[in-house]
């Protein structure tokens, strides 16, 4: 059973759909790190939950302070699980749940936005090719956090992105990526 850790939704059960193929929900300790991480920068945050599946991380940022969320799922199946989780923990008014493809949005959207959680399927090599898309959406001092398998082959800096830290979690690996500023 998934959980929200902190804020105005502690302690709310989040849904996840069936099978680990589907959706594979980030562990609390994962989590807890990936948030530790970026504490002062949740507050007031506009974010994007890329690769949602349960809508989980996004609603872990909306209930420790941010701004807003865009979470993005291609499962139609996922975004009922994301639309009834916004509800259950209370954020749902500073919820947009789209159901589309992550490159198709990120080449269509002009939003920008201050944290990005990034937890795709592992094993495709989906991150590396995000990145260099999200990169014109990121603010500038805005961290991009990236969940994948440890062997991920990841780029150290793509287009403004520079990997600053990489935390190992068992088989699951973090990274982290900043945006720099520009001269």
């Amino acid at each position: 059973m998934m959980r929200v850790i902190a804020g105005t939704a502690r302690g709310k059960n989040l849904t996840s759909l069936p099978g680990e193929d589907v959706t594979r929900p980030t562990i609390n300790r994962v989590k807890e790190a990936m948030f530790s991480s970026v504490q002062f920068l949740v507050p007031g945050a506009r974010v994007l939950d890329l690769f949602a599946g349960s809508g989980q991380l996004g609603i872990e940022a909306l209930s420790r302070g941010a701004a807003r969320c865009v979470f993005l799922d291609t499962s139609r199946e996922a975004v009922g699980v994301i639309l009834a989780n916004c509800k259950t923990a209370g954020v749902f008014s500073k919820s947009r749940v789209i159901p589309d493809d992550a490159f198709h949005f990120l080449a269509a959207t002009r939003e920008q936005f201050d944290l990005a959680l990034l937890d795709p399927p592992f094993h495709y090599g989906t991150v590396a090719k995000a990145l260099p898309l999200l990169s014109s959406h990121m603010a500038h001092g805005g961290v991009v956090l990236c969940e994948t398998e440890l062997t991920a082959d990841l780029p150290g800096t793509v287009q403004g992105l520079v990997q600053v830290r990489q935390y190992k979690y068992g088989k699951i690996l973090v990274t982290r990526y900043e945006k720099e500023e520009q001269l």
